[in-house]
């Protein structure tokens, strides 16, 4: 992408998810994560990808020297820099000449906007904030640079001191900046108030979205308002938005890209990514979600899990009609997808809709359609959770249906866990033993764990690796316990999650019991069960194919 060229009605994307977002407290980023990222942004399409400040750590120096050996397909990665420091000349500042070392063609340098920063923080006067922002911008400039300014405090600073403020902004404009970006960097401005600023400034300084100056935006979320924000910006005239994926940033964050580039794009008619591009947003945000090693936000609008699943019986039936009744976009257009959830608040359409998921076709006036509604309600009132749970709810699906292949019955379990040993220096001990049945032969295994429900997992994998040896490619990635009723104390009944995986699908099955051990065996019995449904399913469609 070429931003000389862009149309009016382009917003130009910058993320900072590598440089602001890896501010958020918790995240941390090796350089070959930051390499990933970048490449996967830059396969979404994303024309600006802030890098790092270059001499500001080891880790950054090597990333931007690794994108020179093997650069991006399309983005302009950006190296990040302040002004230069007070009283000094600027080609004389080391730290500007590690930022050209690093050999990017476009340079964003942040400069003090408000007066209060100017004279506490940097503690010089308000005329030499002015050089050192036209000084810097100038030296890049000549070094053949091309340079986007972030203008730091922006809205809190024209609130203090408008005039000032201005200045700011006339210097960098002075200096040859190609990009003014407004920034709210303590993320407590409101919509309002950003769309009044914005007009002034668009007004003051002639922004054009074709000339060589133009105008960004960049929010923080502190208020809840970071998208709100960049949104009203560009109603006013703002081309550029900068933002994080998945809102990462310091405190309360950053504006989310994962809601602005569809709201940009889908919603107000700018162009910021192709649409090919968009539809691998959700499979960038989750990506990129597992990258930083955070969890991914079930319920983030566009990309989460929940964006567009349905629980409620009224809600499943008319989205099964038409999906506009409950949708306020396909959610194919930013790559996820439907899902109809299973819960006690769900009707017969939630248990068709679902069959229809699992490949089952069930006609509304079977009874045992009543008959599966009735259970799942029974057993929701217990304490299970199936809505989480999908494997669990097909598993019990096919057996009410008669389709549950008996791969296994598990005929007695005991498990023993040893605490009298050094704990502090070896840590607990637990054997399992188990009995199984697998066509009609019984075998007894032992096994130890770290704990007891590790020692059963491997005793019943020891016990079915001779019968199902696809069983070592299953293997656990999460493991949730909650307490359904805590005032019970020691006596509460307890839920399980286990969440598998063979390498390509995960799925996750649930148990609850007043014994927690005896909820995990549930759950990792049905577990193992599940995936061996799914490889004998897979090996079925071999067959007649």
């Amino acid at each position: 992408m070429n931003p000389d060229t862009s149309p009016a009605a382009t917003i130009w994307i910058y993320d900072t998810t590598l440089r602001d977002g890896a501010q958020r407290e918790g995240l941390s980023l090796s350089l070959e994560d930051k390499l990933r990222i970048a490449r996967q942004l830059d396969r979404l399409g994303i024309p600006f990808i802030e890098g790092g400040w270059p001499g500001a750590n080891p880790k950054d120096v090597q990333f931007f020297w690794q994108l020179k050996e093997e650069p991006l397909t399309q983005a302009e990665v950006v190296a990040f820099c302040s002004t230069r420091r007070p009283g000094r000349r600027a080609e004389e500042d080391p730290l500007l000449q590690d930022v050209l070392a690093a050999g990017t063609r476009w340079i964003t340098l942040f400069g003090k906007s408000w007066d209060l920063h100017v004279t506490e923080g940097l503690k010089t006067t308000l005329d030499e904030n002015l050089a050192m922002i036209q000084d810097t911008i100038q030296f890049f400039r000549s070094q053949e640079r091309r340079v986007i300014y972030d203008a730091e405090h922006w809205f809190d600073g024209y609130k203090h001191n408008p005039d000032y403020a201005l200045q700011t902004l006339d210097a960098a404009i002075q200096g040859g900046a190609e990009w003014i970006v407004l920034c709210d960097t303590n993320g407590g401005t409101l919509p309002h108030e950003v769309t009044a600023i914005v007009r002034e400034v668009m007004h003051r300084f002639h922004f054009s979205a074709s000339d060589s100056l133009r105008l960004g935006i960049h929010t923080h979320n502190d208020a809840g308002t970071a998208v709100a924000n960049a949104l009203a910006a560009v109603m006013e005239g703002a081309r550029m938005v900068q933002g994080t994926i998945n809102g990462y940033g310091e405190r309360c964050g950053n504006a989310n890209l994962c809601s602005l580039i569809p709201n940009l794009q889908l919603k107000l008619g700018y162009s910021c990514v192709k649409p090919e591009q968009l539809m691998q947003l959700s499979e960038s945000s989750r990506l990129i979600s597992e990258v930083v090693n955070l969890a991914p936000d079930d319920h983030a609008p566009y990309v989460g899990l929940s964006a567009f699943a349905h629980k409620g019986g009224i809600h499943v039936s008319a989205v099964e009609r038409n999906p506009l009744t409950y949708e306020h976009i396909p959610p194919e257009l930013v790559g996820n997808s439907r899902r109809i959830v299973i819960s006690d608040q769900a009707g017969l359409s939630n248990v068709l809709a679902k069959a229809r998921s699992f490949g089952i076709n069930l006609d509304k006036q079977d009874p045992t359609c009543r008959q599966i509604l009735q259970h799942l309600k029974t057993l929701e009132n217990q304490g299970y959770q199936f809505e989480a749970a999908e494997a669990s709810f097909e598993l019990l699906m096919r057996e009410a249906l008669g389709q549950r292949q008996p791969f296994f019955t598990i005929k007695d379990f005991h498990v023993y866990c040893d605490m009298a040993r050094d704990a502090e220096r070896y840590g607990s001990h637990s054997v399992a033993t188990i009995k199984v049945e697998v066509n009609k032969t019984d075998i007894l295994e032992a096994a130890e764990g770290n704990g007891p429900v590790s020692a059963l997992d491997a005793a019943l994998r020891k016990a079915l690796m001779n019968f199902y040896p696809e069983i070592a490619t299953f293997h656990l990635t999460d493991y949730k316990v909650r307490i359904l009723d805590g005032t019970a104390g020691t006596s509460a009944k307890t839920r399980v999650l286990i969440e598998s995986s063979n390498g390509i699908r995960r799925w996750t099955t649930v148990g609850v019991s007043g014994n927690i051990i005896e909820a995990s065996y549930q759950a990792v019995v049905e577990g193992l069960e599940y995936g061996l449904m799914l490889q004998s399913q897979a090996k079925a469609a071999l067959t007649s194919s």
